[in-house]
């Protein structure tokens, strides 16, 4: 690993001479129309980015960086400006694999298959099922940021934990360049290695990916390619939890063992995902110049200005992706399944899903004129999905399997009505409905709603969230062929979901409530023998989160308190409480040049039957019924310190610090413990030439 990041070192450093070498960035407001920026883009003037100088008459070397960030909806390529991802405080948190403020179930390695047990913060838009779980390590389009800068910008972000043997490492790398101030293009790398604490669970993923853009006055682009190998060997859990929560019970009468001497029910156990996705959202404006005379109140000379008004966009969208699963078993016990379809003693199952998805609108544009109060988006789209699973004859003479083929299409009309321009209210309203093959009978109806007035000296933020649709269960809930699982289920019904979420968010307060309820016909899940199901009845789940945080001096306060109910706790169960709490002190030292940030953290889900996993199907379930336990109670603290010198980053955490206090109950799912007290380091570096 360190040689890596040398390597890597040594090629930027021989490369960032010639890159500074590129036309810098110019970027600026539009004078002339506060809601628009220079590329005559819609943006909120309360979002739009600090102004950068014009550089072309000074030496880059002495620029001072400036840069801002965005990210894109992926259905039509709306650009959505955000912070700059060059914050200081609480970087510990930023690995993490329960999430910042302890969101996730996992298996307890570093990058290992997760769930949210929040139900509002899942998501379900993988491409397969097998890398729904791996949302630590793989970003959909949605999650990635480009970037527009006046010089080149770079990070570097190292992670390590624990020793050679069984510790955890990440490298992460970010590089983006302007080649004019409309185009920009970059890298990513992301390189995870967890050996693990706990015997046969080590984890290994690479990613390599590069992304592109363009911001023209008619024309806008944004592209990414991302490419990823993700191998997870998989343990199967612990034999006996009476290892971590009673290990002076057990034969061996010791106080405590060693987590890499705990047996585990499985060895020579992998599950390998290679997927890869090209993701391309472009559109071509058509619109008309206008012209005004300025006077300088100064010098009284009059001046014409020129504004480019776009009117009219034409928008295509395409989405490309390709997963290959495979699952190995080298040895599995005669008694571990309870069915077997291609051979006793071992397994190797494998899948593949290939999809192309073309979406085409045309918009009228907002702010056009004074008529014009709203953006208007009509879209076609088209989605070709091919799948090949193990078929049931096998070759004899080369052991190979035959595939199975299904091919699948989709066909939407659909339509956006939005608001986005202007600082007190903003919505969104889509719709669409399926009128081919697959999408027949599917429809989806989304609103999104922004208010922000005053109150007092305070700015209150209101928002409104919701959606129906009607939609069938995903291919692989459907049909799925392996040597233990296997299920074809053509009669299923589409599911019907309904949400309404509100949030008010008040930033001097540093309060932020949110709070919403979704009702669910048809819910379909796999059951306590991993099969998928239906639930004919209906499913309510309400849900409450406040997150207020306090301050005094340099000491700080941040709590989240999460609310959850579900009616239904044997198809969709949740834990009703979970809590986060991060006391610091916040501080400059070394006049004021060293930032310091030094605390303690602590993350709390109150006991629920947490759904267990399968390694054969790397998927989460419910528990299986003569092997039921509940999960939570158990607070995980750390202590940490974080330092910031100018542009690096530094943090030194004591992970688990209460391990073997208490309980010992640390597990959020069945049979697999999270990792032992363990001091993590990071470091990240930003460079901006």
């Amino acid at each position: 690993m360190k040689r890596i990041i040398l390597i890597y070192l040594l090629l930027l450093t021989a490369t960032l001479p010639a890159i500074a070498q590129t036309t810098p960035l110019r970027m600026q407001g539009n004078p002339n129309n506060p809601n628009r920026d220079q590329f005559g883009n819609q943006v909120d003037p309360n979002t739009q980015p600090e102004s950068l100088e014009d550089s072309t008459s000074h030496n880059l070397e002495s620029l001072p960086p400036k840069l801002y960030m965005w990210r894109i909806h992926t259905k039509l390529g709306e650009r959505i400006l955000t912070p700059a991802d060059t914050l200081s405080l609480n970087f510990q948190r930023s690995n993490l694999a329960e999430g910042e403020t302890g969101h996730y179930n996992y298996l307890g390695n570093l990058g290992s298959p997760r769930q949210s047990h929040i139900f509002f913060l899942r998501r379900e838009d993988a491409h397969t099922p097998f890398i729904e779980g791996l949302t630590q390590f793989l970003k959909q389009p949605d999650e990635l940021y480009f970037t527009n800068s006046n010089v080149p910008y770079t990070n570097l972000t190292y992670y390590k934990a624990g020793d050679k043997v069984s510790g955890e490492e990440r490298f992460k790398s970010y590089f983006s360049v302007n080649v004019n101030k409309r185009f920009a293009f970059g890298f990513n790398v992301d390189y995870l290695y967890g050996r693990g604490q706990y015997a046969n669970q080590a984890t290994s993923y690479f990613n390599g990916g590069l992304f592109a853009s363009y911001v023209g006055q008619r024309y806008e682009m944004h592209a990414v390619y991302n490419n990823f190998f993700m191998k997870t060997n998989e343990n199967g859990g612990i034999t006996n939890d009476g290892y971590i929560t009673r290990p002076d019970t057990l034969a061996e009468g010791k106080k405590e063992y060693e987590a890499n001497n705990i047996p585990v029910r499985m060895e020579q156990t992998t599950n390998r995902n290679k997927h890869f996705y090209l993701y391309l959202t472009h559109r071509y404006r058509l619109g008309f110049t206008k012209r005004e005379m300025v006077i300088d109140t100064l010098s009284k000379d009059t001046t014409q200005t020129a504004e480019f008004v776009p009117v009219t966009s034409f928008i295509h969208t395409l989405k490309v992706e390709r997963s290959n699963h495979q699952f190995r078993a080298g040895t599995e016990p005669s008694d571990l399944y309870e069915q077997t379809y291609f051979g006793n003693g071992s397994s190797r199952d494998s899948t593949l899903a290939l999809s192309m998805k073309n979406t085409f609108g045309i918009a009228l544009l907002e702010g056009f004129n004074k008529y014009a109060k709203a953006g208007l988006t009509a879209y076609v789209s088209h989605k070709l999905s091919r799948y090949e699973l193990m078929d049931s004859v096998s070759d004899r003479l080369t052991g190979l399997r035959r595939a199975a083929k299904y091919n699948e299409q989709e066909l939407f009309l659909g339509g956006e009505l939005a608001k986005r321009q202007g600082t007190t209210l903003h919505y969104t309203l889509l719709g669409e409905v399926g009128v081919l093959d697959k999408a027949m009978g599917q429809f989806n109806l989304q609103a999104n709603i922004d208010l922000n007035f005053r109150m007092g000296k305070d700015t209150v933020n209101f928002y409104a969230r919701g959606y129906l649709k009607n939609t069938l269960p995903s291919f692989y809930l459907r049909h799925y062929h392996s040597n233990h699982y296997w299920w074809d289920e053509e009669d299923m019904d589409k599911e019907l979901r309904t949400r309404i979420e509100g949030e008010l968010n008040i930033e001097r307060w540093q309060s932020n409530l949110k709070f919403g309820i979704e009702n669910i016909k048809n819910y379909t899940y796999l059951n306590g023998n991993s099969l998928p199901t239906q639930y004919d009845g209906n499913v309510q789940v309400l849900s409450a989160t406040l997150r207020q945080n306090f301050r005094l001096g340099i000491f700080h306060l941040e709590n989240e308190v999460t609310w959850q109910k579900s009616t239904e706790e044997s198809v969709l169960p949740l834990p009703q409480l979970s809590l986060y709490h991060n006391l610091y002190l916040q501080t400059a030292v070394a006049k004021k040049v060293l930032g310091v940030q030094l605390g303690a953290d602590v993350r709390y889900f109150s006991k629920y039957n947490a759904p267990a996993y399968t390694p054969a199907l790397q998927q989460f379930h419910l528990q299986a019924d003569n092997d039921r336990v509940e999960i939570g109670g158990y607070p995980l603290v750390n202590v940490y310190a974080n330092l910031m010198l100018k542009r690096t980053r530094i943090f030194v955490m004591m992970y688990h610090v209460n391990a073997g206090m208490g309980s010992r109950n640390y597990f959020t799912v069945p049979h697999y413990p999270l990792n032992p007290r363990l001091l993590k380091i990071g470091l990240s570096w930003n460079f901006y030439d």
